[in-house]
């Protein structure tokens, strides 16, 4: 017997932080989501497996339109030719509640019930596999708690949404116990909702698959599936990768970097080098530079010029495979201790840290950032930079403080 487990596939989830620039990947990134699942059904397809499971998370959100469940639909079709059947619970982004559009499922797939744990019995297979959906998107509770009982004489698989735990980054939904979900004596646990591959356990196996396609550059590393071998009672697995973008934080130290222009030949080298663990895939990089430079005051300074300096750089290093998603300036400079001396700059970077830290100016600052912001056009306005979030200034506030002691400083 043969089967795969994929969970939080985000169909249609746009990735996050990439800013439209000549040169960029744009057609490879619109689509990723889409083109991992494809690679998903492919291989369902290529290995003949008896059946595929999906944990939870198949939609990021409620549709936009119908497209993104006719694509499901045309992807499930497929599978149904190939006779292959789909089992899936729903996770807190497609939560029985929070879907308004829905379409008739093929025949193939089966979608657990949001109000009980059900069992499904593959007779012919020996498999039962048991699994509930989410009712709501913050599920609270034990789901697993209420799961029956391994069958037996038959190879028992749980299907869950889950925190387990807890993780870091992660909502905590519908946790439970690593030793609660190995006392109902199931075979394999397919579970959801944490988007790195993780083995909790081993006979009997407890799985994250994680996701099949990284969002972010917090998901780097090769994304996919699980697919299990059951034979003879000897369960192996392998986890295959299907992403078709990879996400890298590439850390540049230019402590001896004499010439700002170093710094574009150190990210080109860079970018060879992430190439060569890529699989021949597409890459987003996020760059930070840091280290104590005598160049920290050039680079603060003209941050926009320099960015798109590296962006060049990995353009051409890339042959148009690379899209830099954001570079940060964490340098320090040599002549950063002259503003601690008593005098003018003193007092200006004691004003911006007494800033960060008191409320009633923080509400002054950000009455007056929202208004400036509002007079921005629209498409030069940043929807990720919230002027409310006191958070969101003391992080900006930061950055203002390195750009105008580089700007002094010269």
């Amino acid at each position: 017997m043969k089967f795969i487990h994929a969970a939080d596939i985000h169909l249609d989830s746009p990735l996050c932080g990439l800013a439209r620039y000549e040169g960029a990947p744009v057609e490879q990134i619109q689509t990723a989501t889409r083109q991992a699942f494809v690679n998903l059904i492919d291989l369902a397809m290529q290995e003949a497996v008896d059946f595929v499971l999906l944990a939870g998370d198949l939609y990021d959100t409620d549709w936009k339109d119908y497209n993104t469940g006719l694509f499901f639909n045309k992807q499930m079709t497929r599978l149904r030719e190939a006779d292959i059947p789909v089992y899936m619970v729903l996770g807190n982004h497609d939560a029985g509640n929070s879907m308004t559009r829905e379409l008739q499922l093929p025949a193939n797939v089966t979608r657990f019930s949001t109000s009980q744990p059900n069992t499904i019995r593959l007779d012919h297979l020996g498999v039962a596999i048991h699994g509930q959906s989410f009712p709501n998107k913050a599920v609270t509770e034990d789901l697993s708690a209420a799961y029956p009982n391994a069958l037996s004489g038959y190879f028992n698989v749980g299907i869950l949404h889950t925190s387990v735990n807890g993780r870091k980054d992660h909502a905590p939904y519908a946790p439970c116990s690593l030793p609660g979900l190995l006392s109902h004596g199931y075979d394999y646990w397919a579970l959801g909702h944490i988007h790195k591959r993780e083995v909790l356990h081993e006979k009997p196996w407890v799985v994250f698959s994680g996701n099949l396609q990284g969002r972010h550059v917090r998901e780097t590393g090769a994304k996919g599936c699980t697919l299990i071998n059951v034979n003879d009672q000897k369960t192996t697995l392998s986890h295959i990768p299907l992403d078709v973008l990879r996400w890298e934080n590439c850390q540049l130290e230019v402590s001896d970097v004499t010439q700002a222009d170093e710094v574009i030949d150190k990210a080109r080298g860079a970018v060879t080098e992430a190439l060569q663990t890529a699989d021949s895939k597409p890459l987003a990089i996020r760059f930070t530079l840091h280290g104590i430079s005598s160049v920290h005051n050039e680079l603060h300074s003209q941050r926009d010029r320099w960015t798109n300096e590296i962006r060049a750089a990995a353009t051409d290093a890339g042959l148009g495979n690379v899209w830099v998603e954001k570079v940060n300036f964490q340098t320090q400079g040599l002549a950063t201790r002259a503003w601690q001396e008593e005098g003018p700059l003193n007092e200006l970077m004691e004003m911006l840290r007494t800033l960060s830290c008191d409320n009633d100016s923080l509400q002054v600052f950000s009455a007056e950032f929202r208004s400036l912001k509002n007079a921005l056009p629209v498409e030069a306005r940043d929807d990720g930079v919230d002027p409310d979030n006191p958070e969101t200034l003391r992080r900006l506030l930061v950055g203002v403080e390195e750009l105008l002691l580089s700007r002094l400083l010269r």
